[in-house]
């Protein structure tokens, strides 16, 4: 579930914006990245159910050549025949074991890229929110720091809001502020 947290808005309250709305938003954005971690989670789990199928590969040419030794020493007489077998034997556990591992490379790269994604979109993620969370300090910084017009003790003062223009002479045009 992919959020937009660049053009996220949020309505208006009295002082700021809605305090719900805003939590629920973040709960969102703390859902998409635990969702993130479990992925990730996952994807280790797969590479090293891939490693442990390679070491069962390994195993089983180790245990191929351990077979072909005790062919060799039992008789001399198949010998010959025994030894184009077992030739025969590795070269196609070798050509499997090398397709597989080869798959399974494959399989961990395409897996490493996605994590490497993952961890990347994470990154933008957590660098645009906390942005958009600076951005929001300032603004509140900003309205804190603004003195009320009329207040005690203060001169009075325009709000900071922008002023509304009159109406220039050429009407066919409107104007928005």
């Amino acid at each position: 579930m992919a959020i937009d947290i660049q053009h996220k808005s949020f309505k208006k309250a009295l002082q700021g914006y809605d305090r719900t709305e805003v939590d629920q938003f973040l709960d969102e954005v703390i859902e998409t990245l635990e969702d993130d971690a479990q992925r990730r989670a996952a994807l280790e789990a797969e590479i090293a159910d891939l490693k442990e199928r390679i070491s069962h590969f390994k195993a089983m040419e180790e245990s191929l050549q351990n077979t072909l030794v005790l062919a060799q020493r039992t008789a001399d007489e198949v010998k010959a025949s025994a030894h184009k077998e077992a030739d025969l034997i590795r070269e196609h556990a070798r050509l499997t074991a090398e397709r597989e591992i080869a798959s399974y490379n494959d399989a961990i790269a395409e897996v490493r890229r996605e994590h490497q994604r993952t961890i990347e979109h994470n990154e933008r993620v957590r660098s645009e929110l906390r942005s958009l969370l600076m951005t929001h300090l300032s603004l509140l910084d900003n309205a804190m720091r603004v003195p009320i017009p009329g207040g005690p003790g203060e001169p009075t003062q325009e709000p900071l809001l922008p002023r509304e223009e009159p109406p220039s002479e050429d009407t066919s045009r409107i104007t928005v502020h």
